[in-house]
């Protein structure tokens, strides 16, 4: 490597020298972002006049320098602009582990790469290389120290020292103390991750760093260090308007960094205002059970643009105040469950379907799961619109079964634009549908939409322009009936009341959810011109006092759209699609009744329509009859509904019914337990005589155990009256 960079300093001389080089003065650039009625919602980098972008010597103090040189080039003194031993380094650590750890390049490099930005290849490196070496023939080591640092981008806009002083301190530069020198000269590096002004706690790790390296190359005291250390770093107000600081934040990151002028934004700062309204003071309210965070965001359905942001309750605010509720991942609980019924509905399924809300056993990847509604309790048969407009959890996960599962389900997210991320499960399970696969508000705000927009998906936008090309990603129909679910009191009256908070005084298509632990609650709704989507909790992942869904975030979502009404008036309701019809149906088996007047009313799409009750669907006394698998639920809660309904006998008197396991069953067997410790309990009614062809069967007292072997596997149960099978399949995981 030496020998190679002596060549290379004796061609240096044929080397022209690096571009962009020149230019004493300039004057700053300023930026107003404003909203989409033309008010500005922050102004930024303006400077009345020119300034000079070359520093004096007497500018920089020796604390910028030290700090400087101990981040980025500690021998810039001593090479000639390509320093060896770092380049060595780094050239070793690339090729050991296939990747780079870490940088070589010089101040003098990075002078060179400021002045003329390139594409970052082994080739660039090659350039800028020789060019710093022919830059330091050429220029003395103080003016290049100097240029580099009139240049350097510290972030927020402030490019070069002199700007980055007056923007984070509000003083010159050879005002600034120790521990401002060292804040300022760990920005660069980067200087969006280190942005004191979001993310302070990483800046300051960053300037003790620094300073620990300036006492480790001697360049400063340890007591001296010290004090620096534990200095508080006041940074000095941003200057104008401060309008919805997160969403500015999102403009510019997607719009990058060097706009000038006007910028048009989506936001309505008016509806803004009154959002940040409502989360403060119904935050306020749920003090007292540990809720301090919230977000907000409210997306128009024709152009999908956001209208109003909230990342947090305040952003001046130290702890997590910066962070961007709209876009942090959170379990969404039952906020997804629309879109597995949206999938049942597309494949056929009705609103009137009746879904068995029992017990349910089934054996996954990671162990037996036991889906549980949020209160405990079962229902027994449910309609498909009483299981959605209700969120019951059973009836979900077995809507997911029949839909193709986890997998399936996961492409539906993605199809909506959700990427699912984080959460309980590497590999997406059944619990995927209550929330086991975290989303960012704003994609599941924009997903619910979609749904308004009858299929059709386009993405959120916070800046206005041309019509965004879109797709259809679900059946308009299927669309129509989901909204129609969601925005039935009376479906939703058996779980929430008639008076609560998803019937906010018009009609709105509402949802929402609840994460495990009460850590993160949610509410959407819709009506057919505007989305808005609620999250309540704390950004440290504190649960908070049982508050759910419903009290916590869904009195912000009611709020807000009572807002969207109050300023844009009565959206109506969705045009109901062709081929629609209506017939009434028995709740409890979904078939259509013959008596006039007699069962609930439904509504069904285009070739869908239940049939008749038939012979046998109900008993000598009038009563429903139900399958055996609502016969653990009739032995138990379902008891008191015995004058409605009845389990139908198994064959005759004395016939078995099995209980457990349930026909159809998985079971994954785990690796690493010892050979037929893997059981199963065998259960029914009126039997206990149990046998299988190839599962051995072991009896504890009055119980009856299978040892679990790969396969599928018949168990038949011997009853006084005859006999009643099922069948499992056991898989190794």
């Amino acid at each position: 490597m030496a020998a190679c960079m002596a060549v290379a300093w004796k061609a240096v001389d044929w080397v022209p020298m690096p571009t962009g080089l020149d230019g004493e003065w300039a004057r700053g650039t300023a930026v107003d972002w404003v909203d989409r009625y033309g008010a500005t919602l922050r102004a930024s980098g303006a400077e009345d006049g020119p300034w000079r972008r070359e520093l004096a010597e007497g500018d920089i103090p020796e604390s910028v320098v030290r700090c400087t040189l101990a981040a980025e080039d500690a021998r810039f003194f001593g090479h000639g602009g390509v320093d060896v031993l770092a380049t060595e380094r780094a050239a070793w650590q690339w090729a050991r582990n296939g990747r780079v750890i870490s940088g070589a390049s010089t101040i003098t490099q990075q002078r060179v790469k400021l002045g003329h930005p390139r594409p970052r290849t082994l080739w660039t490196k090659v350039v800028e290389a020789t060019q710093a070496m022919r830059l330091e023939r050429a220029w003395d080591k103080q003016r290049i120290l100097r240029s580099y640092l009139a240049r350097v981008d510290y972030g927020n806009r402030a490019e070069g020292l002199a700007a980055a002083a007056r923007h984070y301190f509000g003083k010159a530069p050879r005002d600034l103390s120790w521990a401002e020198a060292a804040m300022l000269a760990g920005l660069p590096q980067a200087p969006t991750r280190l942005n004191p002004r979001l993310r302070m706690d990483r800046a300051k790790a960053r300037q003790e760093w620094i300073l620990g390296r300036c006492v480790k190359l001697g360049w400063l005291d340890e007591a001296t260090a010290r004090r620096a250390a534990g200095e508080e770093l006041r940074l000095v107000p941003c200057t104008g308007p401060w309008t919805a600081p997160h969403f500015v934040e999102v403009v510019r990151a997607r719009h990058g960094s060097d706009a000038a002028g006007r910028v048009m934004t989506t936001l309505d700062a008016g509806l803004q205002s009154a959002c940040e309204g409502i989360v403060r003071a119904r935050l306020a309210e749920l003090s007292g059970r540990r809720v301090r965070d919230a977000a907000m965001v409210v997306i128009e359905h024709a152009t999908g643009e956001v209208r109003a942001w909230v990342g947090s309750p305040d952003w001046s605010r130290a702890d997590g105040g910066q962070v961007d509720g709209v876009l942090a991942r959170r379990s969404p609980g039952s906020a997804l469950k629309p879109f597995a019924y949206l999938r049942a509905f597309e494949g056929g399924a009705m609103a009137s379907d009746v879904v068995a809300d029992v017990p349910m056993r089934v054996w996954t990847d990671t162990g037996l799961y036991e889906p549980r509604n949020y209160d405990g309790r079962f229902r027994g048969p449910v309609s498909l619109r009483e299981a959605l407009a209700g969120s019951l959890n059973i009836p979900a996960v077995r809507v997911l079964e029949g839909i193709g599962g986890a997998e399936g389900f996961v492409g539906v997210m993605r199809g909506f634009g959700m990427e699912t991320g984080g959460g309980r499960v590497g590999v997406p399970g059944l619990g995927v549908v209550l929330g086991e696969a975290e989303v960012r508000l704003v994609e599941l705000a924009n997903a619910y939409a979609t749904l308004a927009r009858m299929g059709w998906w386009i993405p959120w936008r916070v800046t206005p322009g041309d019509p965004v090309e879109g797709r259809r990603v679900a059946d308009a129909g299927a669309c129509w009936l989901v909204a129609d679910v969601l925005s039935d009191p009376l479906a939703r009256a058996a779980e929430f009341g008639m008076q609560s908070v998803l019937s906010p005084g018009m009609r709105v298509a509402c949802k929402t959810g609840t994460s495990t632990g009460f850590r993160d609650n949610w509410a959407l709704g819709y009506t057919p011109r505007f989305t808005a989507g609620v999250w309540a909790g704390n950004f440290d992942g504190t649960p908070m006092a049982e508050v759910s869904g419903v009290s916590g975030a869904g009195v912000m979502l009611g709020d807000v759209l009572m807002e969207l009404s109050r300023r844009h008036g009565d959206a109506g309701w969705f045009e109901e699609p062709a081929g629609l019809t209506r017939a009434r149906v028995e709740p409890l088996s979904g078939r259509r009744r013959r008596g006039v007047g007699e069962g609930r009313e439904e509504v069904f799409l285009a070739g869908t329509r239940p049939g008749w009750e038939r012979d046998g669907d109900r008993d000598v006394h009038g009563r429903v009859v139900l399958g055996l698998e609502y016969r653990e639920w009739m032995e138990g809660e379902g008891a008191r509904m015995s004058d409605r309904m009845v389990v139908k006998e198994g064959g005759g008197p004395g016939m078995p019914v099995v209980i457990t396991p349930v026909a159809g069953t998985r079971y994954v067997l785990d690796g690493d337990a010892a050979e037929g410790t893997q059981r199963v309990m065998l259960r029914a009614s009126g039997g206990t005589d149990w046998t299988s062809p190839t599962l051995r069967l072991e009896r504890h007292g009055e119980g009856v155990e299978a040892v679990l072997e790969p396969g599928r596997h018949v168990l038949r149960v011997q009853g006084r009256g005859g006999w009643a099978e099922t069948w499992i399949e056991v898989r190794r995981r």
